[in-house]
């Protein structure tokens, strides 16, 4: 097994149903892992890496079951062997999957979640985002603060970090399209756009120039 080629860019990005895996391509550890969660839960986890399996078997060209995922509930999911990256994101009847030769986050968020705009930009972005934001208001102001939102939670996912941990230090710039962390200096490529009622986000290396597609 290796990676597929015959793909003209990476990352690759996915947006599909989040009730559209077959379940019958997992793998026995993730039923076993999957009877220890609670039911609705259960369910997401095994639709999730179910998407997971399918859809990364079209690009290592093996079937879903062959596919070599390791992903424990509460553990971001990772491939075994250097056949690359992937990441996952849940957003309601949703999934984002990203995938990639190098490290890569994603997050996805329904454009239309209730949003105290002003109260998370206040409680959580440091303060030159904070200084870009504070005449904005409204919907103009939930917007922003939801594409930022999305872009530092596929950063975090990127470095496979906690948001606890991380998000006070991510610095999204509103004029320039830039993240920033501010512990370290990290500027890695970002993208964030809408699709069919969804805002999305990517982060990693080649994101500049990456398409979020519908899944098949």
């Amino acid at each position: 097994m290796s990676l597929g080629t015959g793909w003209d860019r990476w990352p690759l990005l996915w947006l599909l149903p989040s009730a559209g895996g077959d379940v019958a391509c997992l793998s026995a550890p993730e039923r076993c892992w999957s009877e220890a969660l609670p039911p609705l839960r259960r369910s997401r986890y095994r639709r999730s890496r179910a998407a997971l399996r399918q859809v990364l078997a079209g690009v290592l060209r093996c079937s879903p079951v062959a596919v070599p995922l390791h992903s424990p509930p509460g553990e971001p999911p990772r491939l075994d062997g250097p056949l690359g990256w992937i990441s996952l994101s849940h957003g309601g009847d949703a999934l984002l999957i990203g995938y990639s030769p190098e490290p890569i986050g994603v997050d996805l968020e329904p454009t239309a979640r209730p949003l105290d705009g002003a109260g998370v930009m206040r409680r959580f972005f440091p303060g030159p985002e904070q200084a870009q934001l504070e005449r904005m208001e409204g919907e103009g102001l939930r917007d922003a603060v939801l594409t930022s939102w999305v872009l530092k939670e596929a950063a975090i996912k990127w470095r496979q970090r906690t948001l606890a941990a991380e998000l006070s230090l991510w610095d999204y710039d509103h004029f320039s399209g830039r993240l920033h962390h501010h512990g370290d200096g990290a500027e890695p490529e970002c993208r964030w756009g809408v699709l069919e009622g969804w805002r999305w986000a990517v982060v990693g290396q080649g994101s500049r120039g990456a398409v979020l597609e519908r899944w098949p």
